[in-house]
């Protein structure tokens, strides 16, 4: 259990922006969760020292929106309430909320009017902020001060006389609000009186020791390494906690990266890992995918195809008896498995298409840290920079970037393309800069002219998008001249191709990856 005294408990509305407010949290030195607001209920609030309600997509006033147990307000917890939460909290307590004449996106001005705000503190009168919303509260509730408006009048944020409940029409946790991450430090140092200092290197020392005390000696652990961040850094904190009980599983699927099978064995073996199993399963692969064109089937397969892979180097080695994995926080959001404090080790948990009858407990060492915090752990751990830098890649490799039935051409194409989107990025100096690049390949063709012949071929979609954990994503504006020199590239020197697309569909509406 970890021995973090002060949490955040951020309720998510289903706001765009939720997953940015813990992670400003924790930038701050707070340790923050979220959970969903059909939850909350569940949550043992006394564990958590302040609350953050989260903007939302509806109105407080429709008839099946998500609405706020007054008693939550009045609980004695400090709460901060952004955007949908700054109406709920208004219309719980008694105020009025209504449809607003004038709408307020994007930047706005505010005029801070109390300069005794807590949330206001030690900032310019007047600042820019990011709003987005069509209802406005147009009546406080009792007790309840108005602390800045907008350029047009309408209430900003609000703050109470007697109890420690603050509230703002605006994102503070988006980088456009010009001293947003001052708002939010301003509600957890003195709204809500926090004085810890978090670090998630502090929460690594605590899973190791975890870790010691939980996996009895003698037995031993099996992780599966895909060659990303996650796992890469789960294989050296577990090694750190059980030695040489771990054993690391590297299969190649033929569905990775250029050079990427013997990149990933060497940093296993510069890391000090001695007991790396190394299966070439390729062509079990290839056979399992043959036929299928579903992206949910080929999902299950390579899923399946990894259990079996997995008992049969288990069934080899003896006394295996848990299996670890590289989860971070957005993989277990994302699954609903958050806002509680569970334990590091579970037993018979199915998570990545790993079946029950594996019968093994679970260890997640990284399940409560962010895709960034992952990384500073990795680096104060002496993982390779090249592995740190890495961009995340899916579980089921370039399966998921093959649209259609996967083949060894269409992996080619996929596999050469996607190395000189990233060549190209590097040389430009835009590689650290963005989330994810890659080439993705379908069966639409192209007619082409080579030389002085019609030649039919691929076409290619490059996406480069930019992120901050992978919950949402927008498309990266690249240079026309860095684009010209891609689709050159992948036309000259990738066969078979003879169109090259840039994909400029943010997440939401599109995925990141295409399947």
């Amino acid at each position: 259990m970890s021995t973090v005294r002060e949490k955040v408990l951020v309720v998510d509305f289903g706001g765009q922006y939720t997953h940015l407010i813990a992670r400003r949290c924790r930038e701050l030195g707070v340790y923050s969760e979220i959970v969903d607001h059909s939850r909350l209920r569940e949550v043992p609030l006394a564990e958590y020292s302040a609350l953050i309600l989260s903007g939302g997509p509806r109105s407080v006033y429709e008839p099946s929106a998500p609405q706020l147990d007054p008693s939550v307000i009045g609980a004695g917890i400090p709460v901060l309430g952004i955007c949908y939460g700054h109406q709920l909290i208004a219309k719980a307590l008694g105020g009025e909320v209504m449809r607003s004449e004038r709408r307020e996106y994007g930047r706005t001005r505010v005029i801070v009017e109390d300069e005794e705000s807590v949330l206001f503190a030690d900032l310019p009168r007047q600042q820019v902020v990011w709003m987005s919303h069509g209802d406005v509260v147009v009546r406080p509730p009792e007790g309840f001060r108005v602390v800045a408006r907008s350029e047009y009048g309408l209430i900003a944020a609000m703050e109470s006389k007697e109890l420690p409940v603050f509230t703002v029409q605006f994102h503070p946790e988006v980088r456009h609000t010009e001293h947003g991450t001052k708002v939010l430090e301003n509600f957890l140092r003195r709204g809500a009186g926090l004085r810890e200092r978090w670090n998630p290197l502090d929460r690594v020392a605590e899973v190791i020791e975890e870790v010691r005390r939980s996996v009895p000696e003698g037995a031993g652990v099996l992780l599966g390494v895909s060659g990303g961040v996650d796992s890469i850094t789960t294989a050296v904190v577990l090694h750190r906690a059980v030695g040489d009980r771990l054993h690391v599983v590297f299969v190649d699927h033929g569905l990775m990266r250029e050079g990427e099978a013997e990149e990933v064995l060497e940093v296993l073996r510069s890391m000090g890992l001695k007991n790396v199993h190394f299966v070439d399963a390729r062509s079990r692969f290839m056979n399992a995918l043959r036929g299928l064109r579903d992206p949910e089937e080929k999902r299950k397969a390579i899923g399946a195809l990894f259990v079996e892979v997995f008992k049969d180097v288990a069934s080899r080695i003896g006394r295996i008896e848990y299996l670890a994995q590289g989860t971070i926080y957005p993989d277990r959001v994302e699954s609903g498995a958050t806002g509680t404090a569970t334990s590091v080790i579970k037993s018979h948990h199915n998570v990545g298409g790993l079946p029950r009858e594996l019968g093994l407990g679970l260890i997640e060492p990284l399940k409560d840290l962010y895709k960034d915090e992952v990384r500073q752990v990795a680096r104060a751990l002496g993982v390779p920079e090249s592995v740190v830098r890495r961009h995340p890649f899916p579980g089921p490799g370039l399966a998921v970037r093959v649209m259609g039935e996967v083949t060894e051409e269409k992996l080619e194409v996929c596999r050469r393309a996607s190395a000189i989107v990233e060549e190209e990025l590097t040389r430009a100096g835009l590689y650290d800069q963005v989330w994810q690049a890659f080439a993705a390949v379908g069966d639409d063709r192209w007619v082409g002219v080579k030389g002085d012949e019609r030649e039919e071929g691929r076409i290619v979609i490059v996406r480069v998008v930019t992120s901050e954990d992978g919950m949402t994503a927008d498309w990266m504006r690249l240079d026309h001249d860095l684009l010209d020199r891609i689709s050159r590239r992948i036309t000259n020197e990738v066969p078979g191709v003879a169109m090259v697309c840039y994909a400029v569909s943010s997440k939401p509406p599109s995925t990141i990856e295409p399947c």
